[in-house]
């Protein structure tokens, strides 16, 4: 299980059902990359990519149960990974660090893909 991988799984369980673009968005990554991983995750039974019906080129994703159960066994050591990286700093300094991260994110929201981070 990568980051990336995750960070799908996690954003699924909150949102139940996302088209790749939505997810894309959500994780802060281009739409190949995270279609990627998706097929990857779907190739493993943790994820089901199914045609909309209403845009038959967009993908619905879900959890399948398999990838649930694997969301609840890694979301405890998961979260604790992400504690140990902050660890060394204070309470102040991990707030201004999130604060300045999710602004980085959000100023990018609009970009499709890394090749524009670099344009």
């Amino acid at each position: 299980m990568t980051p990336l991988q995750y960070s799908l799984l996690s954003a699924l369980a909150v949102r139940k059902t996302a088209d790749q673009t939505t997810l894309a968005a959500d994780i802060a990554l281009d739409r190949t990359t995270t279609t990627g991983a998706l097929k990857r995750l779907a190739a493993r039974n943790f994820v089901e990519r199914a045609v909309d019906d209403e845009d038959r080129r967009a993908r619905l994703c879900k959890l399948t149960p398999a990838g649930g159960a694997l969301l609840a066994k890694i979301e405890a050591s998961a979260r604790a990974a992400h504690r140990a990286t902050l660890d060394n700093l204070s309470e102040k300094e991990q707030a201004v660090f999130v604060d300045m991260m999710q602004r980085i994110v959000a100023s990018h929201s609009n970009r499709d893909n890394a090749t524009a981070l670099f344009d």
